[in-house]
């Protein structure tokens, strides 16, 4: 059995696999667009001209398969109650992983040596998905 996490970006899928694609390496597996579907959207599901985004979509980060989708694309995704564990080989790469993720978005523990890792931070990142970084000891 497996948990994999399913992300809704309510309309900003494209552009956060994007963003994750060049800051974490993530590789796209598979995607397809509501157009794409071989049934058409229920009624009041996505809002006309939502056509080209993204209905389900599987990408990879190191060995974890996330899958994500545009949602109901109403243009507000909602991140709230977990974090994304990001554990990074050594600390200068955890820096930089940090800060990607940081870019555009919002600090919430800046990167540090605790007693538990020589480095761990959390970051919300642009999407407003929070994420952990840390090395482990």
């Amino acid at each position: 059995m497996q948990v994999q996490p399913y992300l809704f970006f309510d309309g900003r899928c494209e552009e956060a696999i994007e963003f994750y694609r060049k800051t974490l390496g993530a590789e796209v597996t598979a995607l397809m667009r509501f157009k794409d579907s071989p049934e058409p959207p229920q009624p009041d599901m996505v809002p006309p001209g939502s056509e080209n985004k993204v209905m389900h979509a599987n990408f990879r980060i190191g060995e974890t398969t996330l899958m994500a989708s545009d949602g109901r694309c109403m243009g507000q995704p909602n991140f709230q109650g977990f974090s994304l564990s990001l554990e990074a080989p050594d600390e200068a790469r955890a820096e930089q992983l940090f800060a990607a993720l940081a870019d555009g978005g919002q600090v919430q523990m800046p990167m540090a040596k605790t007693f538990f890792a020589p480095r761990f931070g959390m970051v919300a990142d642009r999407f407003g998905v929070s994420w952990m970084i840390i090395v482990a000891s």
